[in-house]
């Protein structure tokens, strides 16, 4: 039912006969428009990485910043409470294979984290012995691997498929050959969620306040509006021409490729600006709150990646000190913890690998004033000073020498 036949039915008196509706376009053409549903990115790896870290700058950058930080805190080995600072595995991170030193091993594994919510190390081995250690570990592809799902639910291998070739490798043992590190899921039992797919709403705003932004220039910037057909009384068009005119304005001028390019009139034609320009939407401040959203989404202080307007922090170091204590340390030590955990039985040993906080320099002014107030408490010894800031107790100390000596005398 045409719209004239929809206000006659509402309005005319019941019993009334309805007009007939002609076959051509009789009346002044009015456009009326409303917001369509929106269109969202997939939510699989290569769209959320396309769109993302390859389209969004500051999801590229809050990726970055996260990854390279957090691939570049020193990790600390330790047997029981002994620190060690030899050891075979420590070798083995500094050098994971032979194409990668540590930093870049751990960069991609922190970068596949963000990015897919899920992250794979494969362990390889250069001898087939039974007592041999661990030789290379290599970083996976999240979206070529495949959880394959056991008979009691947990994964029992993972399934690696590239160039048509697919890979079977174990996901069960002491040391399993393959490591699974995620990101809590509520609704998946065998993979994680990422940062970028909780921000995946802002992300397409962004990008598409960019594009239809950049469209806007390339044609002049002119807003969108009606066309309105009111060449005299009883003018009116035929349908041949109504159908022209329709399939010209949507391949020539709809949509965001084809935004505010002008018009050619023709005899009745009149334009008629109906849509809002970018000033009223305010395409600026949109894209800075979906920038600011997809930083939150990641843990980066919108401050640190330059978004103005954000004033959380009162400064730049401050927000630099939260960005490193609730982002950057506890993804490095619930990685640190996942790694050593499944490589500690291929060792024979319990160790246990934790981020040195006492080496990033952003975290400094904390140090000190620990230290401060630690140095200024005159009721604590010296080694108790020192467990209190994170040291052991030194050799040849009194209290180690008596712990000794009582030690001796309960022997005798």
């Amino acid at each position: 039912m045409g719209l004239a036949r929809l206000l006659d039915s509402v309005f005319k008196p019941r019993g009334a006969a309805l007009d007939e509706e002609k076959a051509s376009r009789t009346a002044p053409l009015i456009a009326f428009a409303s917001g369509g549903r929106p269109v969202w990115s997939p939510r699989d790896y290569a769209a959320l990485a396309r769109e993302g870290y390859l389209r969004n700058p500051v999801v590229y950058r809050a990726v970055r910043m996260v990854s390279e930080a957090a691939a570049n805190v020193p990790l600390s080995l330790f047997s029981e409470e002994e620190e060690l600072t030899e050891h075979p595995l420590l070798r083995l991170l500094a050098r994971p294979n032979r194409g990668q030193s540590g930093p870049d091993f751990l960069e991609a594994l922190f970068g596949h984290l963000l990015v897919a919510g899920n992250a794979y190390v494969e362990r390889i081995y250069v001898s087939e012995d039974a007592d041999a250690l661990p030789a290379e570990l290599h970083v996976l592809r999240p979206d070529r691997v495949k959880v394959v799902p056991g008979t009691s639910g947990w994964p029992e291998a993972f399934e690696y498929q590239v160039g048509g070739k697919s890979l079977r490798l174990s996901g069960l043992g002491d040391v399993p050959q393959v490591r699974q590190l995620t990101l809590f899921h509520p609704l998946s039992d065998h993979y994680g969620c990422a940062p970028i797919e909780a921000a995946q709403v802002s992300l397409d705003i962004h990008n598409a306040a960019a594009g239809w932004n950049k469209a806007l220039l390339d044609n002049a910037a002119r807003p969108s509006g009606a066309l309105v057909y009111g060449a005299g009384e009883g003018a009116n068009l035929s349908l041949d021409q109504f159908e022209r005119l329709k399939a010209e304005l949507e391949e020539g001028y709809q949509g965001a490729r084809n935004a505010g390019r002008p018009l050619l009139l023709e005899g009745g034609l009149d334009w008629r600006p109906m849509g809002l320009t970018p000033k009223d939407m305010d395409f600026i401040e949109a894209k800075r709150e979906a920038a600011r959203e997809i930083a939150l989404a990641f843990g980066v202080p919108p401050m640190l990646i330059g978004i103005p307007g954000d004033n959380t922090f009162a400064n730049y170091q401050e927000a630099n000190r939260a960005f490193w204590r609730q982002t950057v340390l506890p993804l490095v030590r619930r990685t640190a913890l996942s790694l050593s955990n499944w490589l500690a039985p291929a060792y024979g040993a319990p160790l246990r690998l934790e981020p040195d906080a006492d080496a990033i320099e952003a975290l400094s002014p904390e140090r000190e004033a620990l230290w401060r107030r630690v140095g200024a408490a005159d009721f604590l010894s010296e080694d108790e000073k020192r467990a209190a800031v994170g040291y052991g107790r030194r050799a040849g100390s009194d209290e180690a020498a008596g712990k000794g000596e009582a030690a001796g005398q309960g022997d005798d």
